[in-house]
């Protein structure tokens, strides 16, 4: 094989798929490798951890087609190294590959490329869709955070999506708090589910092109397509419980108060809250004021009002700061409602007039 790239495609080529290469892995080098094939007028580098892949296309010159496969660490070092403009010329001899850019050269042992296991694309497709990257990456980047850290139930540490009625559904939850996101779909898609790791999302999330892909899945894998590539991820073989159980149908007391002035209160109160990070919040329908409170035996104790318009009933109840600010971060809109369908009883934040987002808190004990 003798390729040339361009140094700074090289670059971004090598530090994306590398993402996916296993790099501690001892017992099968090509785990650990790049592999990079030459045919077909295409040049392509493949990395895999056996739980999701990437096969990416690069804009090059090929001399003489072929197969090699590299060590990850070392292209991701040489690739870190490069400067300047111009091309980086791969040429593969033996088991040696040789890397020149300007003046220098190096040469790297390959790996065996036989070894490298494929990347396995769905076979009998169940479910497909056709979304704009960016979209994807936003409900990824917004709803993984919400899944178990904890792989003891692999469903609670996965993302829930479905495809149905035209839009697409976007569930994940540790089981103290939930998130639903939904969007549209310009092309309805095939009605379909499935449930990808939440650590797999988010990687994806991560080198996803901002332009149309397709996204279409069987029982066990699912895979992003693009122009410029391919990434696959392994599915969690298990069943997602009936989330929607869980969400209360009517509210007891109901809060609507301007983004920023929650946001203000919340971060000013949990200074003073206690090692279980909880702070207590009070519905006032009387004085039309939502109440944040926080007291730590070892600090002392905060309280702050802000204005709201509530209705129904008066109502406390305490939280872990933490998942409150996390609604936070992801709805943009100005207000935001919290719905409280009693005591120990979840807790519902929306963003006011907008339907996409829904996030559930359960309480903590008063």
């Amino acid at each position: 094989m003798n390729i040339s790239i361009n140094k700074k495609l090289f670059s971004e080529a090598v530090h994306i798929v590398s993402r996916f290469s296993d790099k501690k892995n001892t017992t099968l080098p090509a785990l650990s490798s790049i592999l990079i094939i030459a045919s077909d007028g295409e040049i392509k580098m493949r990395a895999t951890n056996l739980e999701i892949g990437a096969d990416l296309k690069i804009n090059g010159n090929i001399k003489s087609e072929g197969v090699v496969a590299v060590p990850s660490s070392l292209l991701q070092q040489i690739a870190n190294s490069l400067s300047g403009e111009g091309d980086i010329t791969l040429e593969h001899t033996g088991n040696i590959v040789s890397l020149t850019s300007g003046s220098g050269k190096s040469s790297i042992k390959t790996t065996l490329y036989e070894d490298f296991p494929s990347i396995p694309f769905p076979e009998n497709t169940k479910g497909r869709m056709v979304i704009q990257g960016v979209i994807l990456k936003n409900i990824f980047t917004s709803v993984a955070s919400c899944a178990s850290l904890s792989t003891i139930r692999p469903e609670l540490a996965s993302v829930y999506m479905t495809i149905e009625g035209g839009a697409l559904t976007a569930v994940a939850t540790d089981s103290f708090r939930l998130v639903e996101k939904k969007v549209p779909l310009v092309n309805k898609g095939t009605q379909g589910k499935f449930l990808i790791p939440a650590k797999n999302a988010l990687e994806i999330a991560q080198i996803l092109p901002d332009e149309e892909i397709i996204v279409s899945f069987d029982e066990h894998q699912c895979a992003f397509v693009s122009p410029k590539g391919m990434f696959v991820s392994r599915l969690t073989n298990a069943i997602y419980p009936d989330y929607r159980q869980i969400i209360p149908k009517e509210s007891v007391a109901e809060a609507v108060v301007l983004r920023k002035d929650f946001e203000t209160a919340l971060k000013q109160t949990t200074i003073f809250s206690d090692s279980f990070q909880k702070i207590r919040l009070g519905f006032d329908p009387k004085k039309n004021q939502l109440s944040f409170f926080a007291k730590n035996n070892d600090v002392g104790e905060s309280s702050e009002t802000i204005q709201a318009r509530i209705s129904g009933g008066a109502i406390e109840l305490s939280f872990n700061h933490k998942y409150l600010n996390t609604a936070l971060s992801m709805s943009l809109n100005d207000s935001i409602s919290l719905s409280s369908a009693g005591i120990g009883r979840p807790l519902i934040i929306k963003g006011v007039g907008d339907s996409s987002l829904l996030y559930l808190v359960s309480p903590m004990n008063q």
